[in-house]
């Protein structure tokens, strides 16, 4: 997923605010938009699965440049299926969404990702390089690391992932103000 600047708050007080939700709730919800990473149909079933095998989902974020201004309204509603809503805790900020992911940690990393070695996992794309998959208006994906060997295509392209979250179950809500 690509992270920036977002509902006019810098990517930096992003991540010491979600770090403080994290250390006084247990958990931050990290919201964002799109429909390639659907709570209900993408996120939580991609998720289940890794679950069920006993291994962990990582949210791992390529910083960019971002102007998304939109107002900075606070859900105060999530829904794991958009029928049966819940408050969230007023320790839990998410500004300017439809959507979020539930983490649990939240850490800055370096490191690169080059999506010729990985594949969409979910979806009318799955098994598509996560090379192919990822570009233009498609910013985020359900990808996994697939073994191509070392070789990395010359004309692959290489994200440099800046921070990395570990999710939490029920993985992906929809929130939601209540005056929207």
């Amino acid at each position: 997923m690509k992270v920036g600047t977002h509902a006019q708050e810098s990517l930096a007080d992003i991540l010491a605010r979600k770090t403080r939700e994290i250390e006084h709730a247990g958990f931050a919800l990290w919201g964002y938009g799109g429909n390639t990473c659907h709570p209900q149909t993408m996120v939580q079933p991609f998720a289940r699965a890794y679950e069920k095998r006993g291994e962990a989902i990582y949210l791992c974020m390529e910083p960019m440049d971002s102007k998304h201004f939109a107002l900075p309204l606070r859900a105060d509603e999530c829904s794991e299926d958009g029928i049966s809503w819940s408050a969230i805790p007023e320790s839990i900020n998410v500004l300017g969404s439809r959507y979020a992911l539930r983490i649990k940690s939240l850490k800055e990393a370096e490191f690169d990702l080059p999506l010729a070695h990985t594949r969409v996992a979910i979806g009318n794309s799955v098994g598509r390089s996560g090379d192919a998959y990822v570009n233009g208006r498609v910013d985020k994906a359900c990808l996994e690391i697939v073994d191509t060997g070392p070789q990395i295509p010359e004309d692959s392209r290489i994200v440099q992932i800046g921070l990395v979250a570990e999710l939490d179950s029920p993985f992906a809500l929809y929130v939601r103000n209540r005056q929207d």
